[in-house]
């Protein structure tokens, strides 16, 4: 039989329970799950707080190399030190929404709802973009297309 709750407490119900879950998962952190360099990460996403921030050096650390610039992070990077986490149990899980729901110990419109909001301020990525200008000219000079075939996809650019 479908409750008819009211749809306020229902919402007060799930934000209780993704409460819950940021707690459990501040657990599993104080359980041996992180090391000196997430500790590090943790406390600079609490720093940032989601503002946008610019790495201007990155050390590859085994070719004692140092490069500098202005790097954005990628977005996963930008989520909150308990969203890095919860994605990261949600990989770990193979996108098992019912391991989840034992692990933390919550309901499944929770993890549902957690991942929605979660989605929601990630970017869609293009998998398979469409050929810029500079890679129509490179294929056409490497004899890949024909001068027509190329023309008809630079106009497409357009």
């Amino acid at each position: 039989m479908l409750s008819t709750t009211h749809p306020s407490i229902f919402r007060m119900r799930a934000e209780a329970e993704i409460k819950n879950l940021d707690i459990d998962i501040e657990k599993l952190n104080c359980m041996g799950m992180t090391d000196t360099r997430t500790q590090d990460w943790q406390a600079l996403s609490e720093l940032t707080r989601g503002r946008p921030i610019v790495v201007e050096r990155v050390r590859l650390t085994e070719q004692d190399v140092a490069i500098e610039g202005a790097f954005e992070l990628p977005r996963l990077a930008r989520l909150s030190a308990e969203d890095q986490v919860f994605v990261a149990a949600f990989v770990r899980s193979h996108g098992s929404i019912k391991e989840m729901e034992q692990v933390f110990g919550v309901s499944y419109p929770t993890i549902k709802a957690r991942l929605n909001r979660i989605a929601a301020s990630l970017e869609f990525i293009e998998t398979d973009p469409e050929p810029g200008r500079a890679e129509v000219l490179d294929r056409l000079a490497r004899g890949e297309i024909t001068a027509e075939a190329a023309i008809s996809e630079l106009e497409g650019l357009k």
